[in-house]
């Protein structure tokens, strides 16, 4: 499962770990946590079933990552190796036996021109890395806040936002290269093709009551794991974030 949990401490105002009592992820991969770790020292925020690991971003209240898992990692890795990433709290992975889950936060570009910049430069420096996940003996599923939508499908109003970041045709090329060259694959549209799947609704205009939304939340996987997504699903029965979690459910056996 992956979730923006639009600052942890909200999300759990809001009933976000009592709800996660009743279910059975295996890993958990959450964005924009917005708390320092040591301000996460309630135990509401280390449930007693999972691992649980922070990246926090060096200014407080804000961005951050997280990764729970039932089991713990061989390895934890904190950051990408670049000033946005690092600084900010915007990547952790974990990895296990066979494959390794990473927990992404791209940068929002929305505020303003200098913001998107900012934006496309944190996409060049990724795509580097990502191109170098490629070559190692491991399978990958990134969970992540990608802040762009792909397709039409993936948002209710596209023509007019044609020209809004999040769904500009650059950043709509950049993941047409990670899908077409460099291999990658939308676990989510393997399984579901279904319209209206959105995780994210702005705050305004009742967009959320009326399904206004964007999918900008993907577990974006290598080609070897392609066969081996057996469900996707977005859940929106409870709001505990302006994003939803989205949930898919693969077929490793060797995990757990």
């Amino acid at each position: 499962m992956t979730l923006n949990c639009n600052g942890i401490r909200a999300a759990a105002r809001k009933g976000f770990f009592e709800w996660l009592e009743n279910q059975d992820f295996d890993v958990i991969c959450l964005q924009e946590v917005r708390a320092q770790e040591d301000q996460l020292s309630d135990p509401i925020y280390h449930p007693k079933r999972y691992e649980c690991h922070y990246f926090d971003a060096e200014k407080k209240g804000y961005a951050g990552t997280a990764i729970y898992s039932k089991q713990e990692p061989q390895k934890i890795i904190r950051g990408l190796g670049f000033e946005i990433a690092d600084a900010e709290g915007r990547y952790i992975q974990a990895d296990f036996r066979g494959f390794s889950v990473a927990s992404l936060y791209l940068p929002s570009g929305s505020s303003g021109e200098e913001r998107q910049k900012r934006k496309m430069k944190f996409m060049d420096d990724y795509m580097k890395h990502m191109k170098t996940l490629r070559k190692k003996r491991q399978e990958f599923i990134v969970c992540a806040d990608w802040n762009i939508c792909h397709k039409e499908i993936d948002l209710k109003n596209w023509r007019s936002n044609q020209n809004n970041s999040g769904f500009l045709p650059e950043e709509r090329r950049w993941l047409d290269k990670l899908y077409n060259e460099v291999g990658y694959v939308d676990a989510f549209r393997e399984v579901n093709q279904k319209e209206e799947q959105y995780s994210w609704w702005s705050n305004r205009g009742q967009a959320r009551a009326k399904n206004v939304g964007w999918r900008l939340d993907y577990h974006v996987v290598t080609p070897g794991l392609k066969d081996k997504v057996l469900s996707a699903e977005i859940y929106t029965e409870k709001n505990f974030s302006d994003h939803a979690p989205v949930i898919l459910e693969y077929d490793i056996k060797n995990l757990f």
